[in-house]
């Protein structure tokens, strides 16, 4: 079994990428609702709010940073907290998962989750663009990822393509105690083209092509990826390509009361 398969399978099986799917079509969909060219809404805002909506339901469906159950605790996190703003369609279609089945592995600043000691981080891209994303281009913790080795051992790393055979072997040893990360850490990119209410996720290994050409050792599409025991797939649902005519449920989030009103306290607002 490749460490492709090997990957998407355990992945799949646990819940792990269904959470993914239903994370980022959640968000994708919240910025189809809320775009607006006439409120002056472009592709930097598409994409920096689909990134941090993206961030936002991962940890939701994971129960990781704010929705978090504390260790220890009995107690569940409250639904109005976990369902605030989310759409009847989301609250549905959100996968049941356990708490501790992924955790927050963040490298550098850069938010990462992980699941059997491999880290995922999330790399926004433009729609179409996922199979030419340019490393060399991104930031230097996305480019220490994508210098990672080459899981197939009879494949030389793309970094030594031009390089003569005997030089390889010890430029590979070297890049890689500089580079070694504390986990296995892949990549999971997203696109959306609100246009055509057209969406890309994918799942891989990360490749860093230096002069160009193919940046991934191996990728998966997440959106066409069936489950494994034979579940509903987040990708099955459809595009939002109106705004949501479904009501947000109603909820109340509870607020400390340090935060209610006539008991704030004076400073900064």
């Amino acid at each position: 079994m490749s460490e492709q398969q090997d990957i998407i399978a355990s992945f799949d099986q646990a819940g792990v990428l269904e959470g993914i799917r239903w994370a980022y079509v959640s968000a994708t969909s919240r910025v189809l609702e809320d775009y607006s060219e006439a409120a002056g809404h472009d592709a930097t805002w598409v994409g920096i709010t689909r990134f941090t909506l993206f961030r936002d339901r991962l940890d939701r469906v994971f129960a990781c940073g704010r929705y978090a159950v504390p260790v220890g605790s009995d107690a569940a996190i409250s639904l109005d907290v976990l369902h605030a703003e989310l759409t009847e369609r989301d609250i549905a279609a959100m996968p049941q998962l356990a708490p501790n089945l992924v955790v927050r592995a963040n490298l550098n600043g850069s938010p990462g989750w992980a699941f059997q000691g491999r880290r995922w981080l999330l790399a926004s891209c433009v729609f179409g663009k996922i199979d030419e994303l340019p490393w060399p281009q991104k930031s230097p913790t996305k480019q220490r990822v994508a210098q990672q080795p080459n899981p197939d051992p009879g494949a030389q790393a793309s970094l030594f393509d031009d390089l003569a055979d005997e030089e390889i072997g010890g430029l590979e040893t070297l890049l890689a105690a500089e580079n070694e990360l504390d986990l296995e850490t892949l990549v999971v990119a997203h696109s959306q083209d609100v246009d055509d209410a057209a969406r890309e996720l994918v799942m891989g290994r990360a490749r860093l092509n230096m002069g160009g050409g193919n940046p991934w050792h191996w990728c998966q599409d997440l959106l066409t990826t069936p489950p494994a025991d034979g579940r509903r797939r987040v990708g099955d649902i459809p595009p939002a390509t109106d705004p949501d005519t479904v009501p947000d449920a109603p909820v109340r989030l509870r607020r400390p009361a340090s935060e209610r009103p006539g008991n704030q306290a004076s400073g900064d607002q």
